[in-house]
């Protein structure tokens, strides 16, 4: 192959790496964005749209280079592969600073994104001396897309799930470095300044590789930056970022940087999550549970031996994996998971009640507030059809609600959407330090409101163990005072 041909034939494969890294990049600083400012699809829509943008932007710019036009897409190949290596150790470092995280991460984005836009049109026009125009444009484009696809084909099925957020950027960032090189080797005789790149690639080479080394480190010391407390474990698994931190003799358990549960007074929210339902209903022999991969849901209901199965469904397998094998949640849960009653199931909750034909006798929900649009479907009118469908006739229904009274538009919303499905429903709330006044509301189908509030102010449960609710406590976690929050 002539030298000239060999050079069209490496730019082009170097435009299907910047495809390939540039896509897993969006969808990279999209993930991070959702984990350290929320709203998945706010995040991805804007940290996508930003980077398309900032493409645009360097497409634009690539015009004021007229010189020197293959040194300056060997450079521009290398200081992609340093900021695609380093774009998360960057999100997590900055994330322990609220007031700069939001700049950072769309920062990088964009800076990312007109790197990428810079490329193209200088490819373009490295290739227009070897084809005709319409050609150059088809076959520089083409090899960009399915760069576009590979990448998102990697980062769904091998990047996140298999390898993680921790060393996919590097290996993404190793991608372009290796294009760099290689037209810096195959093509040096139409390279200008052959000698300053031999130090860029050696400099580039050093910092991505100690990065590599010392990325668990680095992300370690921005996640302890981030906590006021002791990080004892981390992990980013399929769907989210799970971290548990210690002070003095109790843990916190977060996800996606939000606090699920403190072992300080996690009794006071799942205690009362689960035992009124199970003393409503008429039957306790099969129950569901929605969510709940921590166990401690789990572990109170284990505690009545009438039941007969349970069934856990969590999408996240490494949040199960987690209750089932990590010590702290071993002896939180009281090893629940090994209830040879239970079935675990790893599913998204609104998918299993669509595809089950069980029918259950309390269905308990157990998930993270509605601060996304997936975890939203997760409360929707949809939703609860599904659960009065899988529910038997006199079962009972459950969900945690969130705040009355710091979120009380989402806590009356939320018993509206179970009415709307068609149940009768009646709230209740309690106390729980670390988290503030926490709502639950519990709803039947068959029992009117009336009747149901006065089952549950009635409730005895005496024989079965409880560390903070009792009968006396029952009549009050019903009290809420008059409707000055909602109206």
């Amino acid at each position: 192959m002539e030298a000239s041909k060999k050079r069209s034939y490496l730019l082009k494969l170097s435009l299907f790496a910047t495809g390939l890294s540039g896509i897993v990049s969006e969808y990279m600083l999209s993930t991070t964005a959702s984990y350290f400012l929320g709203d998945s699809v706010f995040q991805w829509t804007i940290t996508v749209s930003l980077m398309l943008f900032s493409m645009g932007i360097g497409s634009n710019i690539s015009k004021y280079f007229t010189k020197n036009l293959l040194s300056t897409f060997i450079k521009v190949e290398y200081l992609l592969s340093f900021l695609v290596s380093f774009s998360v150790l960057f999100s997590y470092y900055f994330a322990g600073f609220p007031e700069v995280r939001m700049i950072a991460i769309y920062g990088l984005a964009i800076f990312i994104g007109i790197l990428i836009g810079l490329e193209i049109p200088l490819v373009m026009r490295l290739n227009e001396e070897f084809e005709e125009l319409k050609i150059n444009i088809a076959n520089v484009l083409e090899k960009d897309y399915y760069g576009s696809l590979a990448g998102g084909m990697f980062f769904a099925f091998v990047g996140l799930p298999i390898i993680g957020l921790q060393y996919t950027p590097f290996l993404l960032g190793l991608v372009n470095f290796a294009v760099a090189t290689l037209l810096l080797i195959k093509v040096k005789e139409f390279v200008e300044d052959y000698s300053k790149l031999k130090i860029i690639f050696a400099v580039t080479a050093t910092i991505i590789l100690a990065g590599a080394f010392f990325s668990k480190e680095i992300i370690f010391y921005a996640e302890q930056n981030k906590y006021n407390d002791l990080v004892v474990f981390q992990e980013q698994t399929k769907y989210q970022k799970l971290t548990l931190t210690k002070f003095k003799d109790n843990y916190w358990l977060y996800i996606n940087g939000n606090l699920q549960f403190s072992t300080y007074d996690e009794v006071l929210y799942h205690e009362p999550l689960v035992h009124p339902a199970l003393n409503l209903t008429a039957s306790r022999g099969k129950i569901l549970i929605l969510g709940g991969g921590d166990g401690c849901a789990l572990r109170e209901v284990v505690k009545y031996k009438d039941i007969q199965e349970i069934t856990l469904i969590d999408l996240d397998r490494g949040m199960t994996d987690l209750g089932k094998n990590n010590a702290i949640l071993v002896e939180l849960n009281k090893n629940s998971f090994s209830d040879k009653r239970l079935t675990v199931i790893n599913k998204d909750a609104y998918n299993y009640l669509e595809d089950s034909s069980g029918i259950y006798d309390v269905i308990i929900c157990d998930f993270p507030d509605p601060r996304s649009a997936d975890l939203a479907r997760l409360y929707s009118k949809e939703f609860y059809e599904l659960c009065k469908r899988s529910l038997s006739e006199n079962g009972i229904l459950v969900t945690q609600a969130g705040s009355p009274y710091s979120t009380p538009y989402v806590f009356e919303s939320i018993q509206k959407t179970i009415e709307s499905a068609g149940f009768s429903s009646i709230r209740f709330r309690n106390h729980v330090p670390t988290m503030g006044e926490w709502g639950f509301i519990l709803a039947s189908k068959s029992i009117n409101e009336a009747e149901l509030k006065k089952r549950f102010s009635e409730i005895n449960f005496n024989g079965i163990e409880t560390k903070w609710l009792n009968n006396e406590a029952i009549p009050l976690i019903l009290s809420f005072g008059k409707n000055y929050f909602f109206f």
